[in-house]
């Protein structure tokens, strides 16, 4: 029987509280007075925003059935798995909704980190492999290797964990990937779980809208070095899973998956080991290690309704597909006039020029998602973002070097920042953005270059998102 995945869930937000200190009051006002001197004063991050999650519930006019598979669909994304449901051989946790909880359901990794009480509870002989990166203070991570073994390009998954030794997998005994060789081989990369708060909007954006915008303000553009790409998926190869339709994706953190229904078969396949209707062959055949018939999700051609009748990754999907973005505040942090102040910084430096604040959807069979604006701040574009962020790897036409603009709607509320995760603090995650070759560096210079006082307010700015 599936379990619900309750303790991260329910924990990620006040455990967020006692990592940071929130300073609402901080606005350009106020420098110069007590504080001795604009001077001395130093912008900083307000960190993560205190209060409602403001995120995790369902698109406003959703029709009563749409919500019936909105709520099936997170009732599903919130459950854990277990070996005869097709869990493994080798996975990175159990359920989808312990990686997307900060700050809700649909979310990215919480303060406490799931994977590490996921391997002690199961196998504890496993986690020493992993503890140097998989700590119980976050982030929750995945690896890839960037070369196989023969110096060719790999990029793939390397799951943490096998169910060798867990309840329901007597016979098995896979051993887990000798990550510390890869470690010396410097061959390990990280990326942390991206949010699916908006992802219906965000799949309902025209080609035709992505395209337009990436030719929009080319002077502006042209002079800060800034160019990026559609991630069009229309190459052969084995990270391709769209080969022949050359339409663009924008999921994931090279925006390697054009649906959500890719993302999340994608997702229960490779995270959890759980094949499925669009992944149907298991990643690791070992025969001793497989306890579940093949693929492992699949439609209930037997079931009473529609809705129990549903795969799991439609209900993932689903659930995705129908989930509002998060609410920005208004006030908070800093107060309206320095978030409005720094909305204006981000315009006027050139942020805006990949994290574009709004795009329209198109003609969608859904109401709730049809000519809707999406306030995502991404343009959905892959962009090279030089030697200090390059990780290696290749997903679909993306290079080594290139990320999509990942979508600012809901950063008020996250935790880690970057694909890898690699800072909780947003002053250095905008600085890492400027290294050798990155697109960025114009842009970082300009916000170098601004008063502490513009700096702050842009930074509550993207606090109060």
């Amino acid at each position: 029987m599936k379990s619900k995945l309750v303790a991260p869930l329910s924990l990620a937000g006040s455990v967020a509280a006692l990592f940071f200190f929130q300073v609402d009051f901080v606005s350009s006002q106020q420098f110069g007075g007590g504080f001795g001197g604009a001077s001395q004063f130093r912008a900083s991050d307000p960190g993560v925003r205190f209060g409602p999650a403001d995120a995790g519930g369902p698109l406003a006019d959703l029709t009563a059935n749409e919500l019936r598979f909105f709520l099936h669909g997170k009732e599903d994304f919130e459950e854990a798995e277990e070996v005869d449901e097709g869990l493994g051989p080798r996975m990175n946790l159990d359920g989808c909704g312990g990686c997307h909880s900060q700050p809700a359901t649909g979310g990215t990794s919480p303060a406490l980190n799931p994977q590490v009480a996921f391997a002690k509870a199961a196998f504890p002989s496993q986690f020493p492999a992993v503890d140097r990166f998989i700590r119980p203070d976050g982030p929750i991570r995945e690896a890839r290797f960037v070369r196989n073994p023969d110096g060719t390009p790999d990029g793939g998954v390397h799951a943490l964990f096998t169910i060798t030794g867990r309840k329901g997998a007597v016979g098995c005994n896979i051993k887990q990937e000798d990550f510390e060789k890869e470690f010396l081989h410097n061959n390990v990369i990280f990326r942390i779980p991206t949010p699916v708060f908006g992802a219906g909007l965000i799949e309902q954006i025209p080609d035709a809208t992505i395209a337009a915008n990436e030719t929009s303000n080319a002077a502006a553009k042209a002079l800060l070095g800034i160019r990026g790409k559609a991630n069009r998926i229309s190459v052969s190869g084995v990270t391709n899973n769209n080969g022949n339709d050359g339409t663009i994706a924008r999921f994931g953190w090279k925006a390697q998956n054009q649906t959500n229904l890719l993302f999340a078969g994608e997702a229960y396949n490779v995270e959890m080991g759980i094949t499925n209707e669009l992944f149907q062959v298991e990643r690791d055949e070992t025969a001793n290690c497989q306890f579940a018939t093949v693929p492992n999700d699949t439609q209930n051609f037997d079931a009473a309704d529609a809705l129990t009748g549903t795969t799991a990754i439609q209900n993932f999907a689903n659930f995705q597909r129908f989930l509002a973005p998060a609410t920005p505040s208004a006030t908070s942090p800093g107060g309206a006039a320095s978030i409005r102040r720094g909305k204006d910084q981000f315009g006027d430096i050139g942020c805006a020029l990949c994290h574009t604040p709004a795009m329209k959807t198109g003609n969608s069979t859904v109401l709730a998602l049809r000519s809707k604006t999406a306030n995502l701040y991404s343009d959905l574009l892959v962009h090279d973002m030089g030697t200090g962020l390059a990780d290696g790897v290749s997903q679909g036409q993306a290079g080594p070097r290139e990320f999509r603009s990942a979508p600012l709607w809901g950063l008020g509320k996250r935790i880690f920042f970057l694909h890898d995760g690699r800072t909780s603090d947003l002053v250095e995650a905008i600085q890492e953005h400027s290294s050798t070759g990155s697109e960025a560096n114009g842009v970082i210079s300009r916000f170098n270059n601004l008063r502490e006082s513009d700096k702050q307010d842009l930074l509550n700015f993207l606090r109060s998102l």
